[in-house]
């Protein structure tokens, strides 16, 4: 027979266990920086691994210059509700979008933030942070379009939340037969975004 003590350790890992089934993403931007094809890309990468996924896009005047976000769970386990007050994870664009978002972030969660555009951050002490020069990136490749999927790979990189195998395939089914001409650009834009974390942990910087 387990003592209280001990089940109660038990009770605890337990709950750790089931949390670390669950992730909880937001991403958020400007209209133009494809923010809501991000989530929307998220969520079905989770879903060809075969887990739970909400995608829950906030619109806004999301017009070119007006502000985007989308909200992303990917879970072993059904979704109570697709809305989430306190994200573990921000993947984040432009600096308005780090100045509405950043306090709803949960405390020990993971930013991981656009350097390009986001020159002189004020950041929280109790948050990891990642910079990501994407647009810079993304121009290098030929255009600051695929910044996102630059920042896409990165936090897969860092994270490991989906498999980046996964997010190829969802990347060749969701880009639209009109576009197909990006797709090479966008998977190298996700090589140079992978790249950057894994020279980043080497030089452990």
């Amino acid at each position: 027979m387990f003592s209280r003590l001990e089940c109660l350790r038990i009770s605890i890992a337990n709950k750790l266990k089931e949390t670390d089934l669950e992730h909880t993403i937001l991403v958020a931007g400007f209209g133009g920086q494809g923010i809501l094809f991000l989530g929307k890309l998220l969520a079905y990468s989770g879903m060809l691994e075969n887990k739970e996924v909400t995608c829950f896009p906030s619109y806004g005047a999301e017009v070119r210059g007006g502000t985007a976000n989308c909200t992303v769970i990917i879970s072993d386990e059904m979704i109570g509700s697709p809305i989430v007050r306190n994200p573990e994870v921000m993947v984040i664009m432009n600096e308005a979008s780090l100045n509405k978002f950043q306090p709803r972030l949960k405390k020990n969660g993971l930013l991981i933030l656009n350097s390009s555009l986001i020159k002189e951050p004020e950041l929280r002490s109790d948050i990891r942070i990642i910079k990501v020069p994407a647009s810079e990136i993304a121009a290098s490749i030929g255009s600051t379009k695929f910044a996102n999927m630059v920042i896409f790979s990165a936090l897969l990189a860092e994270t490991g939340i989906i498999k980046e195998e996964s997010a190829v395939n969802a990347l060749e089914e969701l880009t639209p037969a009109k576009r197909k001409k990006s797709l090479d650009a966008n998977k190298e834009a996700m090589m140079r975004g992978r790249k950057y974390i894994e020279d980043k942990k080497s030089k452990n910087i």
